[in-house]
């Protein structure tokens, strides 16, 4: 699978750490550059047959239709599509008029993922959004009306301007709007943005751990009465519409990432990030280099790797994938440790797997790093 790393934003949320520019002024360049890392690193995945090409960003939707489907017959060049191929755009409800969705309607794009966030102009407006409640929803419907079956939506619970009744009410409206998918995720602050500082100032009052703790459990059960698989810590799927693209990272599926930013795996024992700056990004490629660093991860690191994102998962670990790849001094460690969670019931086995059940899933990063490699 490929991810395409699209590194513009028209403002910066309040909340993101994420690469990109507000700045268009080197777009043509960009887009040029990333056809050129597509070609030089053509050769680098053993499977020529694509099943996933997502775009995120970033806001891939701030490229027009021509561009994006001028990135995707540059995939082409190289790699086949599966039949059934995914290939996700993830978008902004602003972006997201009738010309556009128009243009992307006579695309290869299939499904789209919208930063919706929230159904309430004051959460929106914390968030620094470009977009407003009637956006958000009018969005939804014209995607719906040009054919786009496949959506989803991130929803941000437990931000400071919210409440478990305002929650409620987005999940309701989401359930309305009958869309399959939902990745929803607690507002965090992260160093170096906009609501680190406002909190830091008194401007705004420090998300309330008990209070997403209170949201994410009632969103568990609400979403599992309206016939959603929670499948992941924060991803809910109806039947038939579980992203392919998320589910094959947490597979430990080998990518490709392309872009400024953009990580790559092998599947194996090695990744790699290109650059996080868009202007070196596009003079290395313009000098036909690549602009990435590489690892090797070590026994350790990839033990560390397959218990953090396999715990967040409903399929669990898969300890006889442990087992066939670990040397016993790891595996001794990780049985003593696993002894007493399973004592306590904050880890189960079941088939063969290693999961901890829903109801501790939102501690469930710790809980992985108790288990890690040091």
């Amino acid at each position: 699978m490929i991810y395409i790393h699209i590194p513009f934003c028209k403002q910066k949320c309040s909340y993101c750490n994420f690469h990109f520019s507000t700045s268009l002024n080197f777009k043509d360049e960009m887009l040029s550059a990333m056809k050129k890392e597509i070609f030089l690193r053509k050769d680098e995945l053993q499977n020529k047959n694509l099943k996933s090409l997502y775009f995120g960003g970033g806001t891939p939707s701030i490229l027009s239709g021509d561009e994006i489907k001028s990135l995707i017959d540059e995939v082409l060049k190289y790699y086949d599509f599966n039949s059934d191929i995914e290939i996700t755009l993830e978008a902004n409800p602003d972006d997201l008029d009738k010309n556009f969705l128009k243009q992307l309607s006579t695309s290869s794009v299939n499904r789209l993922s919208i930063g919706t966030q929230s159904f309430f102009d004051e959460d929106l407006r914390l968030m620094n959004r470009a977009h407003n409640a009637s956006d958000a929803e009018g969005s939804i419907k014209r995607a719906q009306d040009f054919g786009f079956e496949n959506l989803s939506i991130d929803l941000i619970y437990g931000s400071p301007t919210s409440s478990l009744e305002i929650w409620k009410q987005n999940l309701n409206k989401t359930i309305a709007l009958e869309v399959p998918h939902i990745s929803s995720y607690a507002l965090t602050v992260e160093p170096k943005t906009a609501l680190e500082k406002w909190i830091a100032n008194g401007k705004v009052s420090n998300p309330k751990e008990e209070e997403q703790n209170r949201e994410f459990y009632y969103m568990i059960d609400f979403l599992k009465d309206h016939e959603f698989e929670h499948y992941e810590i924060s991803n809910f799927a109806k039947k038939g519409f579980h992203s392919r693209h998320n589910s094959a990272y947490w597979k430990y599926t080998e990518y490709l990432g392309i872009g400024p930013s953009a990580h790559s795996y092998n599947g194996f024992d090695a990744r790699s990030w290109n650059i996080a700056n868009n202007q070196q990004y596009i003079r290395k490629l313009d000098s036909n280099l690549l602009a990435k660093e590489t690892e090797i991860l070590s026994p350790k690191d990839q033990f560390n790797e397959m218990i953090m994102i396999g715990l967040r998962t409903t399929w669990g670990v898969d300890l006889e994938s442990l087992q066939n790849k670990f040397k016993e001094d790891i595996l001794d460690q990780f049985q003593k440790e696993i002894q007493q969670k399973l004592a306590d019931g904050i880890l189960i086995e079941e088939n063969n797997h290693l999961k901890i059940p829903e109801k501790h899933w939102f501690m469930a990063d710790g809980i992985a790093s108790d288990l890690f490699q040091v």
